[in-house]
């Protein structure tokens, strides 16, 4: 959550990205929801299991597919989350951010979009799974 909170945060104005998180779920209480328990679910639901990274070998680069760690998985489900509500078109962002946390619950939102795009991309270059150093 804190992590979370610092993510939003633009040049060092804190209690902004905090209000904006925190009004968020007054937004989602509203509708009848549990925050927290939808705070945590949207970040399982956004965050990937394998991302491909380019790699130079003999003159071409490929892109190789690799398993996503935890820390990684909530640092890029976070950066999509909040990249697709400020995408998102009028209102403040804490309605645009509540608008995608219900999005991605329903399985649709830009965040999900994403995350299936980095899914197919890995499963296209699977053939250069080989490729990988892991440790």
């Amino acid at each position: 959550m804190a992590k979370f909170i610092n993510y939003i945060m633009r040049k060092g104005k804190k209690s902004l990205a905090q209000r904006i998180v925190y009004d968020t779920f007054e937004i989602l209480k509203k509708k009848g929801q549990n925050p927290l328990a939808i705070f945590e679910k949207v970040i399982e639901n956004v965050s990937p299991q394998v991302e491909v990274r380019s790699r130079r070998i003999g003159g071409a680069n490929y892109q190789i597919p690799f398993p996503v760690s935890g820390p990684r998985r909530f640092t890029l489900a976070s950066r999509w989350i909040i990249n697709a509500a400020k995408e998102r078109k009028g209102r403040s962002m804490s309605e645009k951010l509540a608008a995608e946390f219900l999005d991605v619950l329903r399985g649709q939102g830009a965040a999900i979009k994403k995350k299936q795009d980095v899914y197919r991309m890995a499963q296209a270059n699977k053939a250069f799974a080989h490729f990988a150093k892991y440790g």
